[in-house]
């Protein structure tokens, strides 16, 4: 069962993302899927219609998206992905004037699979350095504030 669960999160990306395969999402994603953390404030989509408009909202802006498995676990019904996602920002996908700028976003993401069909996932990505890469939010600090030394 685990080797099914890793084959169908690499198919995941390879198809749906790598390949902008929407069959693959009609195919993969149960008819009342709940993917958690996709939009802004952690909003979900429901159903493969719904995952389809972030689908295409990304796809949109990032024409040549890449998303590469670095990782996988499986343990029960449930894949953990750590993926990294590279791309061009060439298209107003996001409601952002293209920049033509390369991204790179590295994110997490858990699904739980049931007869071959995710029927839920949660999402970990970095959304706010993917836009602090395209410019459109402020980095106005030297030093990463997480990783320099407390003052004091």
């Amino acid at each position: 069962m685990a080797m099914d669960l890793d084959s169908i999160i690499h198919r995941w990306f390879e198809e749906v993302w790598n390949q902008g395969r929407e069959e693959t999402v009609d195919e993969l994603f149960a008819a009342d899927t709940i993917a958690h953390g996709l939009g802004e404030e952690n909003a979900a989509s429901s159903g493969p219609e719904g995952f389809k408009a972030f689908l295409r909202n990304m796809r949109s802006a990032f024409p040549d998206v890449r998303i590469v498995v670095e990782d996988t676990v499986v343990q029960g019904d449930k894949v953990a992905a750590r993926v990294l996602l590279q791309a061009t920002h060439g298209g107003e996908g996001l409601g952002l004037k293209p920049t033509n700028r390369r991204v790179s976003v590295s994110g997490i993401i858990m699904a739980r699979i049931v007869n071959g069909k995710v029927v839920e996932s949660w999402n970990s990505w970095d959304q706010l350095g993917l836009l602090r890469q395209l410019g459109a939010s402020p980095h106005d600090y030297q030093q990463d504030r997480f990783l320099s030394r407390p003052v004091g």
